[in-house]
């Protein structure tokens, strides 16, 4: 079946789930972002050391000016936002990344980062549920895939409930911090993410 896809895709209003609103990052949000981006654990298995708040402050300009997915390589970048309560301010938790992996084979790549203080809720999962959505239902790809670190259980568990299968570990195949580190790959498909 030849790829039916529908692009191009503007992310153009924020997305709300049943408790977070999915949104492009703003300025305002630097310092929360920073709160989770510059910690040694949350880094572990990212391709980044913590970053100090400059460094988050251009990587939040940057995405938040990538609005519209095309190409390959085009991405979003959302800020996962947990409103405002009578209790607590609005703040960003986390962040999830979509990107267009290789148009020709109509596939994507999904990916997530969150503040360990807000882990074991399923917030990572409520928003990676409305990113796929966007992908399968609105997009129209064929296929989703997530590569991650293989000692990240709570990232393969996540993939798990989303319903993605493992299908490789590639071993001792990327530079990592300074070691060989090997690279999990899962993935899902339109049929299978319509009837989970």
């Amino acid at each position: 079946m030849q790829p039916d896809h529908v692009l191009p895709y503007v992310f153009t209003a924020p997305i709300r789930t049943e408790r977070l609103i999915l949104r492009l990052m703003t300025e305002a949000d630097i310092d929360d972002i920073h709160s989770y981006q510059s910690r040694e654990d949350v880094c572990r298995y990212l391709l980044f050391e913590p970053r100090t708040r400059p460094e988050v402050a251009e990587k939040v300009a940057k995405h938040a000016a990538s609005t519209t997915l095309e190409n390959d390589g085009d991405y979003l970048q959302l800020a996962l936002e947990l409103p405002a309560t009578a209790q607590h301010p609005a703040r960003v938790i986390g962040d999830s990344y979509f990107t267009i992996s290789n148009l020709d084979n109509s596939k994507g790549e999904i990916g997530w980062t969150l503040h360990p203080d807000f882990a074991g809720h399923g917030y990572a999962a409520e928003a990676a549920t409305a990113v796929l959505d966007i992908a399968f239902r609105t997009i129209r790809l064929h296929r989703v895939i997530a590569e991650l670190d293989p000692r990240n259980h709570a990232s393969i568990a996540l993939c798990s409930r989303l319903g993605m299968r493992e299908e490789a570990v590639f071993v001792k195949d990327l530079w990592f911090k300074g070691d060989w580190a090997d690279t999990g790959m899962y993935a899902i498909l339109r049929d299978k993410w319509a009837t989970r």
